[in-house]
Protein backbone atom coordinates (compact mmCIF):
# COMPACT_ATOMS: atom_id res chain seq x y z
CA UNK A 1 0.00 0.00 0.00
CA UNK A 2 1.08 3.41 -0.28
CA UNK A 3 2.86 5.21 2.77
CA UNK A 4 1.52 8.94 3.86
CA UNK A 5 2.79 11.23 6.11
CA UNK A 6 0.18 13.67 8.06
CA UNK A 7 1.07 16.59 10.18
CA UNK A 8 -1.40 18.48 11.69
CA UNK A 9 -1.56 22.01 14.11
CA UNK A 10 -3.96 21.25 16.93
CA UNK A 11 -5.23 24.55 19.16
CA UNK A 12 -3.27 25.53 22.04
CA UNK A 13 -5.51 25.20 24.20
CA UNK A 14 -5.81 21.52 24.50
CA UNK A 15 -5.07 19.39 27.32
CA UNK A 16 -2.77 16.48 26.82
CA UNK A 17 -5.83 14.08 26.84
CA UNK A 18 -7.98 15.78 24.44
CA UNK A 19 -4.77 15.60 22.11
CA UNK A 20 -4.33 12.14 22.30
CA UNK A 21 -8.57 11.22 22.19
CA UNK A 22 -8.21 13.43 18.58
CA UNK A 23 -4.87 11.42 17.39
CA UNK A 24 -6.80 8.32 18.51
CA UNK A 25 -9.87 9.51 16.60
CA UNK A 26 -8.01 10.34 13.59
CA UNK A 27 -6.01 6.63 13.92
CA UNK A 28 -9.38 4.67 13.93
CA UNK A 29 -11.21 6.37 10.66
CA UNK A 30 -7.84 5.02 9.16
CA UNK A 31 -7.87 2.02 10.68
CA UNK A 32 -11.50 1.64 9.41
CA UNK A 33 -10.34 1.74 6.33
CA UNK A 34 -8.09 -1.01 6.67
CA UNK A 35 -5.08 1.14 6.54
CA UNK A 36 -2.48 0.97 9.09
CA UNK A 37 -0.64 3.67 11.45
CA UNK A 38 3.08 3.13 11.28
CA UNK A 39 3.97 5.62 13.96
CA UNK A 40 2.66 8.17 16.19
CA UNK A 41 5.04 11.58 17.07
CA UNK A 42 4.05 14.17 19.24
CA UNK A 43 6.30 17.30 18.75
CA UNK A 44 5.14 19.83 21.12
CA UNK A 45 3.31 22.76 21.63
CA UNK A 46 5.69 25.26 19.23
CA UNK A 47 5.16 28.93 18.38
CA UNK A 48 3.70 29.85 15.01
CA UNK A 49 4.88 32.39 12.68
CA UNK A 50 1.47 34.25 12.85
CA UNK A 51 -2.12 33.81 14.47
CA UNK A 52 -3.81 30.88 12.49
CA UNK A 53 -7.23 31.04 13.37
CA UNK A 54 -6.64 33.27 16.55
CA UNK A 55 -3.94 30.99 17.82
CA UNK A 56 -0.27 31.96 18.09
CA UNK A 57 0.76 28.42 19.06
CA UNK A 58 -0.18 25.16 18.11
CA UNK A 59 0.70 21.14 19.29
CA UNK A 60 2.31 19.16 16.52
CA UNK A 61 1.71 15.69 15.64
CA UNK A 62 3.00 13.61 13.05
CA UNK A 63 0.78 10.45 11.81
CA UNK A 64 2.79 7.83 9.26
CA UNK A 65 -0.06 6.20 7.25
CA UNK A 66 0.51 2.89 5.46
CA UNK A 67 -2.81 2.78 3.84
CA UNK A 68 -4.87 3.13 0.58
CA UNK A 69 -5.84 6.90 -0.92
CA UNK A 70 -9.31 6.50 0.41
CA UNK A 71 -8.52 6.42 3.77
CA UNK A 72 -6.18 9.31 3.76
CA UNK A 73 -8.84 11.41 1.67
CA UNK A 74 -11.47 10.41 4.49
CA UNK A 75 -9.11 11.05 7.12
CA UNK A 76 -8.16 14.93 5.42
CA UNK A 77 -12.11 15.22 4.84
CA UNK A 78 -12.67 14.83 8.69
CA UNK A 79 -9.80 17.01 9.91
CA UNK A 80 -11.02 19.97 7.74
CA UNK A 81 -14.11 20.39 9.50
CA UNK A 82 -12.91 19.40 13.09
CA UNK A 83 -12.77 22.85 15.02
CA UNK A 84 -9.87 21.63 17.16
CA UNK A 85 -7.59 21.09 13.93
CA UNK A 86 -5.79 24.79 12.96
CA UNK A 87 -3.75 23.13 9.94
CA UNK A 88 -2.49 20.27 8.27
CA UNK A 89 -0.54 18.85 5.48
CA UNK A 90 -0.40 15.09 3.77
CA UNK A 91 2.98 14.06 1.59
CA UNK A 92 2.99 11.05 -0.06
CA UNK A 93 6.32 9.13 0.78
CA UNK A 94 9.13 6.67 -0.55
CA UNK A 95 9.32 5.26 2.66
CA UNK A 96 8.75 6.04 6.43
CA UNK A 97 11.64 7.47 8.63
CA UNK A 98 12.22 5.62 11.78
CA UNK A 99 12.27 8.96 13.91
CA UNK A 100 12.05 12.47 12.87
CA UNK A 101 14.77 15.19 14.22
CA UNK A 102 11.46 17.15 15.50
CA UNK A 103 10.80 14.06 17.82
CA UNK A 104 9.40 14.96 21.63
CA UNK A 105 7.62 12.16 22.43
CA UNK A 106 4.98 9.22 21.41
CA UNK A 107 2.40 10.90 23.16
CA UNK A 108 0.98 14.04 24.24
CA UNK A 109 1.23 12.60 27.76
CA UNK A 110 4.60 11.18 27.87
CA UNK A 111 5.75 14.73 27.18
CA UNK A 112 8.04 16.37 29.59
CA UNK A 113 8.80 19.88 29.23
CA UNK A 114 12.30 20.91 29.49
CA UNK A 115 14.86 21.65 26.80
CA UNK A 116 14.41 20.13 23.46
CA UNK A 117 17.55 18.10 22.63
CA UNK A 118 17.12 17.52 18.87
CA UNK A 119 19.50 14.51 17.72
CA UNK A 120 22.05 15.44 14.56
CA UNK A 121 24.00 12.94 12.60
CA UNK A 122 27.09 14.52 11.59
CA UNK A 123 26.82 15.06 7.74
CA UNK A 124 29.28 14.18 5.06
CA UNK A 125 30.94 17.92 4.79
CA UNK A 126 31.17 17.54 8.83
CA UNK A 127 33.20 14.70 8.76
CA UNK A 128 35.55 15.55 5.93
CA UNK A 129 36.06 18.90 7.56
CA UNK A 130 36.97 17.30 10.88
CA UNK A 131 39.40 15.61 8.66
CA UNK A 132 41.14 18.54 7.59
CA UNK A 133 43.65 20.13 9.68
CA UNK A 134 44.08 23.88 8.33
CA UNK A 135 46.85 26.28 9.04
CA UNK A 136 46.91 29.85 10.09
Amino acid sequence: MPLYETVFIARQDLTADDLDALAAKLSKIVTDEKGKIVSKEYWGLRTLSYKVKKNLRGHYVLLNIDSKYAAVAELNRVMGFNEDIIRNATYAVEEHQDESPLFVSATAKDFKPGKVVVKKEPSKIDLVLDQVQFDV
